[in-house]
């Protein structure tokens, strides 16, 4: 008998359940089921696509992301601090007068400003990802469902958490398959 690797470990049944993942083939077909969920009123779910999809955010009814208020809060404070920092150093710490040039020149300040402001405003954007993306996530009850695999690839799913408040367990199956489903199955954790 000759060894086989295994992709995704297997969970054993006598988990708890941690909700239900449907998959579907089509994008409308998944713009629809994900309208149905929202309108069930289901507050933890997901949508798992391989590619973005125009129209979804309005779909599951997403609000807009806070991440560009980070950003654009870490570039100011990037300008802000190459600028004060090159000004503190040239007019204080460190005075340079040669031929009564000014202690500081806003021309000469403009590369490490920019940069300043790249960088900051970079990391607010890797820090809003990973706070509001809950990154890194080790493991992830998905993460074991064979199908699952199919995500990145040709495949659209949408999750549901048993921890929601709305949550139960056939009216939820029952719903996901009407919303014209290709399979549905429990996740257990």
């Amino acid at each position: 008998m000759r060894w086989k690797p295994r992709l995704v470990p297997e969970l054993p049944d006598e988990g708890q359940l941690w909700g239900v993942l449907a998959e579907y083939d089509t994008v409308d077909t998944l713009l629809v089921a994900a309208e149905k969920v929202r309108e069930a009123g289901f507050s933890r779910w997901d949508v798992h696509t391989p590619i973005p999809i125009h129209g979804l955010d309005e779909a599951m009814g997403i609000r807009p992301s806070p991440i560009p208020w980070l950003v654009l809060g870490g570039g100011a404070i990037g300008a802000a601090a190459g600028l004060v920092l090159q000004w503190a150093t040239n007019a204080f710490d460190y005075p340079f007068l040669i031929s009564g040039k000014p202690l500081f020149g806003l021309p000469v300040a403009i590369p490490v400003t920019f940069e300043l402001t790249i960088l900051l405003a970079s990391l607010g954007a890797v820090a809003g990802l990973f706070i509001f993306c809950g990154w890194p996530q080790l493991h992830h009850p998905l993460f074991s469902v064979a199908r699952f695999l199919r995500a990145s690839n040709d495949r659209y799913f949408i999750s549901i958490e048993a921890a929601d408040p709305c949550f139960d367990e056939m009216k939820t199956r029952w719903m996901l398959e009407d919303s014209g489903a290709k399979a549905v199955e429990e996740l257990r954790a």
